[in-house]
């Protein structure tokens, strides 16, 4: 029987080695055109559940981490992104109130219960310092009730309502919840044209036809 992290390694194998490039030229734009204007670049960011970097090796900022229990992340990291090779809902290797900004992205849902889900919260609160970002995205069990469960790894449904009720009861401050901001995955999907993902972020009234994954951000 395969170990949890062998089976990580299988799932991500199987669903990005064939579109990497593809998906790095994608996070590089929404990096540079849409989350950059969330985060200085002298800012100190953790990227939570990274995967395979497609955020945190784009991102411009002072200082990086990442945590992910994939091993395999360890060789798709840029050489100055610190990597954590553990349970994401375990303690973070974080001093107390170090961090400015807390990433996590198609992460929270692949975890097997809402108590692991509180503990990373927890973890991002006690990491960030006071006044310090913690930015969610995933897909939207509101818009995505279908096409959900079709990736086996999908153990909670959340919504940008759940999520940001959760990080409330955690301590953190509501700055901006949007329902529908991203497609749903960019797997198996015929890869769009750049120009147009760029265009895609420049007109937020198209997100409502098309975003299936929330975007929200919360201050401690």
């Amino acid at each position: 029987m395969k170990t949890t992290e062998q089976t990580l390694q299988a799932e991500y194998r199987n669903r990005f080695e064939r579109s990497k490039e593809y998906r790095a030229q994608v996070w590089r734009i929404l990096c540079n055109d849409f989350f950059s204007t969330y985060i200085p670049a002298s800012s100190r960011v953790l990227d939570v559940g990274c995967g395979w970097g497609e955020f945190i090796n784009h991102i411009q900022a002072r200082e990086k981490h990442a945590i992910d229990l994939n091993p395999d992340a360890a060789d798709k990291l840029a050489s100055e992104v610190k990597f954590h090779h553990q349970d994401c809902s375990a303690t973070w290797p974080i001093e107390d109130g170090a961090l400015d900004i807390v990433f996590s992205s198609n992460f929270l849902e692949h975890l097997p219960n809402k108590q692991l889900i509180d503990r990373t919260l927890a973890e991002a609160y006690r990491a960030l310092k006071p006044g310090g970002v913690l930015m969610l995205m995933g897909p939207n069990i509101r818009y995505t009730a279908r096409e959900y469960w079709d990736f086996w790894d999908h153990h909670i449904p959340i919504s940008d309502r759940s999520i940001a009720e959760a990080a409330s009861l955690c301590g953190f401050k509501i700055l901006r919840q949007i329902d529908r901001f991203l497609p749903f995955t960019m797997s198996g999907t015929k890869e769009t044209p750049t120009f147009l993902v760029r265009a895609y972020l420049r007109m937020p009234f198209v997100w409502r036809w098309f975003g299936k994954q929330f975007f929200v951000v919360c201050r401690k």
